[in-house]
């Protein structure tokens, strides 16, 4: 095969994986839904006969500045004060977290050694009394009706994991540093309403989930429940879901450099999940549910990869090409240009789509820096809270 020919596949290859998962496999959700009819959004769910019990756990390390407003927020829930249990997990604390949420009214308090976030909800999981456990961040606040909309989906015994929607909020006025997490994630949770109504969520989020007590997955310390899970329940018949009408809302890394930040340690835990944690072994999924797998989860992580790996070939494909196959290839070069030129603008000015350039560049850059931690010197399982979220 002509050596052009090899550049040429490789390079439209890679460019269409990209493509797929940024934009093609939205759409083709969105398709797919509306071929199986209904509109985009579930109707109300029917209220259960029962409220199951509830434990809202909540794994800390030195939130003392939050989590008084934390528990006082569980407590104030729309949820029958009977069946519900609040336990602060305090891994590791060294200020006055324990104390705060014991004042502010939490019906379970432990003091742990430091062991990383999931052992610590492991922990609180092990003393939780309730039918249903549910988890959320310090720093997340939930809307009062959300813990019933969370436990009305696990009416349906095939439920065993539902997350709901978190929304991100500025942390103070003028603090705002070009970060577009928000555009980006009321994006990512219209493919996850997708997916739920198709299947099963490919991932969750941190800051308001629940599963069955007697579902509960204990995963290696250094892969968070955000990924583990929805996968984990899939694999054991169960269905993973989304509930946009259990929302939260939680602050936003202010800058795009500390959310590159945050993506980079997430990432560095999301690897060992993708590689040695069963979620690339098809065993247990439908052929629908590997291919949302595939598309949304291993071509993101992909990412920096397929974008370097089109870019040396497009520059080759420019060197060696002709007429108006070179044209073409000088258009896709020009078009990568921009992109790289437009995210190294943005930091000194402060325009939209350059910021959006900027924030695309380095979240797709994350899974690169991650996987180099993570390779380099491993990943610790304990966590510190991301810069300006509290």
């Amino acid at each position: 095969m002509p050596f052009v020919t090899v550049l040429a596949a490789i390079f439209w290859l890679c460019a269409a994986a990209i493509v797929w998962t940024q934009l093609g496999y939205a759409a083709a959700l969105a398709l797919l839904a509306r071929l199986r009819g209904g509109g985009p959004e579930r109707p109300p769910a029917e209220a259960p006969a029962r409220l199951p019990s509830l434990t809202l756990i909540v794994a800390a390390h030195d939130e003392q500045e939050v989590i008084a407003e934390k528990v006082a927020n569980a407590l104030e829930l729309d949820y029958p004060r009977e069946l519900l249990e609040v336990i602060v997990a305090c891994d590791g604390c060294e200020d006055e977290t324990a104390a705060r949420a014991r004042e502010a009214g939490a019906d379970l308090v432990l003091e742990l050694p430091r062991g990383g976030k999931i052992r610590a909800q492991d922990a609180a999981v092990e003393r939780a009394g309730g039918e249903l456990v549910a988890f959320s961040d310090a720093n997340a606040l939930w809307e009062p009706d959300a813990a019933r909309e969370l436990a009305g989906v696990f009416a349906d015994p095939r439920v065993g994991y539902a997350c709901g929607q978190v929304r991100f909020v500025q942390a103070a006025e003028g603090r705002a540093g070009g970060n577009q997490e928000g555009l980006y994630w009321r994006y990512e949770m219209a493919v996850r309403e997708r997916e739920s109504r198709l299947s099963s969520i490919t991932a969750g989020n941190g800051a308001i989930y629940a599963t069955r007590r007697e579902a509960y997955v204990v995963v290696d310390p250094i892969m968070g429940h955000d990924l583990s899970l929805p996968f984990n329940m899939v694999k054991r018949g169960l269905r993973a879901v989304y509930v946009p009408r259990a929302r939260a809302t939680e602050k936003m890394v202010p800058t795009i450099e500390g959310e590159f930040a945050r993506k980079r340690r997430m990432m560095s835990h999301t690897w060992p999940i993708l590689l040695r944690g069963g979620m690339l072994s098809p065993r247990g999924y439908t052929p629908g549910y590997a291919a949302m797998v595939f598309s949304h989860r291993v071509l993101r992580y992909a990412l920096p990869f397929l974008h370097a790996t089109a870019l040396a070939a497009n520059v080759d494909l420019v060197a060696v090409s002709s007429g108006s196959t070179r044209t073409l290839y000088i258009a896709t070069l020009g078009l990568q240009a921009a992109l790289l030129l437009g995210s190294a603008l943005a930091g000194a000015v402060r325009w939209r789509p350059l910021l959006l350039a900027r924030y695309y560049v380095l979240t797709a850059a994350s899974p690169a820096a991650g996987l180099w931690d993570w390779l380099r010197h491993g990943t610790d399982a304990a966590w510190e809270a991301a810069e300006g979220t509290r």
